[in-house]
This record gives C-alpha cells, sequence and structure tokens, in this order.
C-alpha cells in the first residue's frame, strides 16, 4: 500500500511542477467529504490516500467535511464559485451534492464545473461505472484521485425525481425503492448479530410491513437523444463599413411582430405500479430508443 501511494505522489508532483503564468490563479478545488461513509473509515481513508495527491497537485484544496445526512445539499446553496467539485464519499454523498447542485438558481453556470468522484463509501455503484474494479481499495482511491487531476471526464445520465410536494431530488444512472432497498439500510443496526445481520434485516423489515407490495403510480418521459456538441467556434467580425450598414438598417426598420410559436406538449408516460422492488436505470451513451 505504501508502494502505491508513493508512486502516485510521485505522479502527481509532476502536476505541481509545472509552471504556470504569474497572472494567472490557482485551480480551485472543492471536496465534500463524508466522514460517515464505509462505517467511520471515510476520513482516514482519504487523508491517507487522497489528500496528500491532491495537495501535491497544485490545486488549491477546500475540503468541506459534512455533519449529518442533507447538509451537502445546503451548503452547494452556499458554496461560491469553484473550478472543480471533488465528492469524496458514497452513493448517498453523491445523490446529495449533485441535487444540491442542481437545485441552485444559477445552477446552468454550476453544471458546467467538472464533478470528481473519489469511492470512499460501503456501496459505489457508480465507482464500477467510472473506474475499472479492483481488489486493492488504496489502488482504487489513487487511481480515482489521479483521474480527477488529469481531466478524464465521462459524460453521465442524471434522473430529476419529482414528488407532489416535495422540491425535486436528482439520482446519477439510477435510482432504487421498496422493501429490499429499505432492508438494506437497517442492516448496520443489527451489527451485533454478526454474520446474520443482513438475514435479520430482512426477515424482521418483512414481517413489519406486510404486505410487501408498494403501490405507486410513476409518470415518465421516454429517452431522448442528446444533441449533438457544436465546437464553439467565434465568428469573424465583419468589416466596419458592413457593421454600420446593419446598425442603420435595424435604426430604421420597424420592429417585427412577434409570431406566438406553438409549444408541443411532453409526451408522458403514465404508469400504474405494485412492486416489491423498483429500479430504473439509464444509459443514454449509447441509446437504444426502442
Amino acid at each position: 500500500d505504501n508502494l502505491l501511494r508513493r508512486a502516485a505522489c510521485q505522479e502527481a508532483q509532476a502536476f505541481g511542477n509545472e509552471l504556470i503564468p504569474s497572472s494567472m490563479p490557482l485551480k480551485k478545488a472543492t471536496v465534500f467529504l463524508n466522514p460517515a461513509a464505509c462505517k467511520g473509515k471515510a476520513r482516514n481513508l482519504f487523508e491517507k490516500n487522497a489528500a496528500p495527491i491532491l495537495h501535491l497537485s497544485g490545486l488549491d484544496v477546500t475540503v468541506v467535511k459534512t455533519d449529518y445526512e442533507g447538509q451537502a445539499k445546503k451548503l452547494l446553496e452556499l458554496m461560491e464559485n469553484t473550478d472543480l467539485i471533488i465528492i469524496a464519499g458514497g452513493d448517498g454523498t453523491v445523490q446529495e451534492v449533485i441535487t444540491g447542485l442542481l437545485r441552485r438558481a444559477d445552477e446552468a453556470v454550476f453544471s458546467k464545473i467538472p464533478i470528481g468522484f473519489i469511492p470512499l463509501g460501503k456501496t459505489c455503484t457508480l465507482s464500477n461505472t467510472l473506474y475499472p474494479e479492483s481488489t486493492n481499495q488504496v489502488q482504487h482511491i489513487t487511481n480515482a484521485t489521479l483521474a480527477i487531476l488529469k481531466g478524464e471526464t465521462v459524460p453521465l445520465d442524471v434522473l430529476q425525481i419529482k414528488g407532489e410536494k416535495e422540491q425535486p431530488v436528482f439520482a446519477v444512472t439510477g435510482l432504487r425503492w421498496g422493501s429490499y432497498r429499505d432492508a438494506g439500510v437497517k442492516v448496520s443496526k443489527y451489527w451485533y448479530l454478526g454474520p446474520l445481520k443482513t438475514k435479520a434485516a430482512h426477515f424482521f423489515s418483512t414481517f413489519k410491513e406486510w404486505p410487501q407490495k408498494h403501490q405507486a403510480a410513476l409518470m415518465y418521459l421516454g429517452p431522448t437523444e442528446r444533441p449533438p456538441e457544436e465546437p464553439e467556434e467565434k465568428p469573424s467580425r465583419p468589416p466596419l463599413y458592413v457593421r454600420l450598414y446593419r446598425r442603420l438598417r435595424l435604426y430604421w426598420a420597424s420592429p417585427p411582430k412577434e409570431i406566438p410559436q406553438e409549444v408541443t406538449p411532453e409526451d408522458w408516460e403514465e404508469l400504474n405500479l405494485s412492486t416489491i422492488e423498483l429500479s430504473i436505470a439509464t444509459r443514454n451513451r449509447q441509446l437504444d430508443l426502442t
């Protein structure tokens, strides 16, 4: 493990040794760290494996530690400008940060900020999508941190979930809801049963909530193709006489009448469900519209 940390720090040092112009400010990175992830080991894992790499890279790093569930959403509403957002935790921390980011009034500006993910939680479904599986936890964390420094980005889908009253919630690539998910959350409650704690959580939750079926009405939009990203090219400035002619023409011309455009309603589909567990996953990178 120490050899892996050493090799990763040497690679990060190469980023830190790069010269930048005196007029260029240091890049700011804001890390949202969930110390409660991985049964309370996340803080130690981050400080031993990821923090040295980030500091050696020459980034201006600010670490924000969350104290309770839902705090990351509130902190995102108050966050000032940053060049990079790094999530250090599990799937729950990712969901909170993405939700807080997309609830902002200026979310169109903040959505362009790249987001890095350092997998520290017990459940990291997203890390399987982003990084190759690794049996060594130290290597998994150092590889993820180095990928952030290299600027390796992958476009991912975000699901927007709207209820009847509450603000919308956002989930990355997938959503789980139902009995199995609820029982999985309560597994740690039965820690004193050792290897039987998972079975005990399912056993007690089954008898507590019988029958297990949940009724739900779901409205959803089908997949749509992502519009092609056009390269930003600045058009060449026309000559002075052309610009003068255009201004004079606009000045003397009568204002055009606005023609109201017909807004096509979104084609929502409704589905009534009676289910034990609902799992929704999206994969729009290689889209199959069927």
